[in-house]
């Protein structure tokens, strides 16, 4: 395991910290592109080319992310981090008690989070792509729909980077810069 100077308040000064590799180049990639298509389609004139090819992106992105789920590396694969109602819940009980371990993966929460916001972003890119089928065109509800999901959206993209921000400070770790070069530091007592 790699060594660097990456230290948190609680490490003595000098000490160099073990990190661990956990984000892949393709899901640090797939991160960092959907959240391009997403700032660019809200940029852009609604129905605009550029927009509808964000979407378009934005879908294959999430196509892509489906199946490294299910080949990609440990960190990148659903069965690392999709945790059932229970872990959910019992990760929030000791998380709101001070309790909850720190993990090198996607928390349960975090996992839960991921998964709408994927959800949410295939809900958006469908139903802007059902706009340019002759059976919708014109569908004032369904412009009405993708607008409402696409206002969700940003919503939900709001809670996750201010979720990222807030665990970055329990934990005394940059988890925005982890998606960026793809490691974490590593502590004995992390789950993983």
């Amino acid at each position: 395991m790699n060594t660097i100077l990456q230290h948190a308040s609680d490490e003595p000064a000098g000490t160099a910290a073990k990190t661990a590799k956990v984000w892949d180049p393709l899901v640090r990639l797939f991160h960092w592109s959907l959240a391009a298509c997403i700032l660019g389609a809200f940029l852009v004139e609604e129905g605009d080319t550029a927009h509808r090819w964000l979407g378009y992106t934005a879908l294959g992105l999430i196509a892509f992310r489906v199946l490294w789920g299910l080949v990609g590396s440990r960190h990148a694969r659903f069965s690392d981090w999709v945790h059932g109602p229970r872990a959910v819940a019992t990760y929030l009980r000791e998380r709101l008690t001070g309790r909850s371990q720190r993990r090198l993966g996607h928390n349960p929460a975090a996992a839960v989070m991921i998964l709408v916001l994927m959800a949410g972003v295939a809900a958006v890119g469908l139903t802007g792509w059902m706009q340019t089928l002759d059976a919708y065109w014109g569908a004032e509800w369904l412009e009405e729909l993708h607008e409402a999901l696409a206002n969700g959206l940003l919503v939900l993209v709001g809670v996750h980077v201010l979720a990222a921000i807030v665990e970055s400070l329990h934990y005394r770790e940059n988890l925005i810069a982890a998606m960026v070069h793809g490691r974490k530091r590593t502590l004995d007592h992390d789950r993983h």
